[in-house]
């Protein structure tokens, strides 16, 4: 297989999922109450339907559906912990947006929530997502065994919380001297929390749902610990270089703000080098599962080279 048929067959392969996990976030926010549901007011809903459908590259539900069709896990039930997860990705760009936090007025090419709607609604509708993440990681569908279900979401509760993604934006907002002094930055501590931990939860999510041994987990962890980084770095990049319409947001925030990046950190050549460094330690990684591995392989090169 050449590298540009395997290319185009991850590609078409990426778009499939985004696609499957448009539908299921669709149903997932439609107006249908659940049991025990009183109501779905409708602002809310629209909000919650403005931030999360739409498109986008759904690279968070790619991970936990390749990562368990390693281990031949249905795809419905990979795409259903997939959607908890995409759900707890939109929440926190809502959050991430607001005034409080970076203020940003565009997220993929539109205006961000509180910029269409209004403060209160986008707290709500992050609110909204947020739980109705953990809602669907524990639905019975999900897998017959509750342990595995009570351990996915463990799991993601770590991962979007005090030591995972939550963590991480505290500690970047004490970065800006939000809080007084600017304090040091751990740019690597930082993002592996804030940016990393709900990748890396797509990852071992495949692993959870397949009930994989101690080492196969341990390797998609180790993948999803690279791929995290290489990700955020690849980010930072993109903020220094990248072109804010292909991106759908504007450019240049990072040195607005005064931030610590990777890039401030290694210079651009050497955050590169950086990358490059990480999508081998991915690729080393995966090499217990061989061919099995490959997606997930073209996954980190996608990551490494995108441009949006």
């Amino acid at each position: 297989m050449t590298t540009a048929t395997s290319s185009q067959d991850f590609a078409k392969r990426l778009d499939a999922t985004a696609a499957d996990t448009e539908a299921l976030l669709g149903q997932l926010l439609s107006d249908t109450l659940l049991p025990d549901e009183i109501a779905r007011p409708r602002r809310v809903m629209e909000a919650m339907r403005y931030s999360t459908l739409g498109g986008g590259k759904r690279l968070r539900p790619f991970l936990v559906v390749e990562s368990s069709a390693v281990f031949g896990v249905p795809r419905a039930s990979a795409l259903l912990a997939g959607a908890a997860l995409e759900c707890i990705h939109c929440y926190s760009l809502i959050h991430d947006d607001l005034p409080a936090m970076d203020n940003s007025e565009l997220r993929r090419g539109r205006p961000t929530l509180h910029k269409q709607y209004d403060d209160a609604t986008a707290i709500l509708a992050g609110d909204a997502l947020l739980t109705l993440a953990f809602d669907i990681i524990s639905r019975d569908e999900l897998h017959s065994d509750p342990t595995v279900r009570l351990l996915l979401t463990r799991a993601l509760a770590r991962a979007s919380g005090i030591g995972g993604m939550v963590g991480g934006q505290m500690l970047d907002l004490a970065g800006e001297g939000r809080f007084g002094d600017r304090e040091p930055v751990d740019v690597a501590r930082l993002q592996q929390m804030k940016t990393g931990a709900l990748l890396r939860y797509g990852c071992i999510a495949g692993a959870i749902l397949g009930q994989a041994s101690q080492k196969d987990y341990q390797a998609l962890d180790d993948y999803g610990r690279a791929l995290g980084e290489a990700f955020q770095i690849a980010d930072d990049l993109l903020d220094v270089e990248g072109d804010a319409a292909a991106l759908g947001k504007q450019t240049g925030q990072d040195a607005a703000l005064g931030k610590t990046t990777f890039v401030t950190q290694l210079g651009v050549e050497g955050a590169k080098q950086r990358v490059r460094d990480l999508i081998a330690k991915a690729d080393s990684a995966l090499a217990p599962f061989g061919a099995r591995g490959d997606v997930l392989r073209a996954t980190a090169r996608f990551v490494a080279e995108r441009k949006n």
